[in-house]
């Protein structure tokens, strides 16, 4: 797995914690948005890392522009990734069980990789909304039980916190801290693989 250098004045201090969504944007925009929060490292989450419609998001293609412009890159879609292998991370209708995932040895390999990281470090996956993504809805969330808070850069160039981001999605109905306990800690959608093995409770 290649690495970049840091970024010139990038520090030695534990990491602050951002995350990102590339969605549709053009490279530009998305390296912008980098820039604009003085951004160092970028980690990449994602369990798929490639773009049926985007293709400037290609593992390959995306570690190499930033390369180029000065960023450092890690993969750790394996670790930290939403659609994770294995079928007893899926509940029956393919939506992942984020509980599991949590207490896996893999997911603490990939956060202590993360926490070893310095300087301004964004978590990067797909989806521009962080509401409807892992690494609000499991990654953030068991940074945030550690005491480490992630703010969340929107493609507007705006940043929201945990609270701000779960606000929106309740309509403010429910606090940051009493929601997640309220309902089952799983995947939004069914983001199962095409083929599982099968379980004895699926057939």
């Amino acid at each position: 797995m290649a690495e970049t250098s840091l970024p010139a004045g990038a520090d030695h201090r534990q990491p602050r914690l951002y995350s990102i969504g590339h969605s549709n944007h053009p490279v530009e925009v998305f390296l912008g948005l980098l820039v604009r929060h003085r951004i160092e490292t970028v980690v990449d989450t994602r369990s798929q890392p490639r773009s049926r419609w985007a293709s400037q998001y290609d593992k390959a293609v995306l570690e190499e522009t930033l390369r180029e412009r000065g960023f450092r890159y890690l993969f750790l879609g394996r670790e930290l990734g939403g659609r994770p292998e294995g079928a007893e991370y899926y509940d029956p209708e393919g939506r992942v069980l984020y509980d599991r995932v949590a207490a896996s040895r893999r997911f603490a390999s990939g956060m202590e990789r993360l926490l070893g990281l310095s300087g301004r470090t964004a978590l990067l996956c797909s989806e521009e909304d962080p509401a409807v993504c892992h690494r609000f809805l499991l990654i953030a969330r068991v940074l945030r039980e550690r005491g480490m808070p992630v703010e969340h850069i929107r493609g507007d160039g705006s940043v929201q916190t945990d609270e701000e981001v779960l606000a929106v999605e309740s309509d403010g109905q429910m606090s940051l801290f009493d929601a997640p306990e309220e309902r089952p800690w799983r995947s939004i959608r069914s983001v199962s693989p095409a083929e599982l093995p099968r379980t004895s409770s699926r057939p």
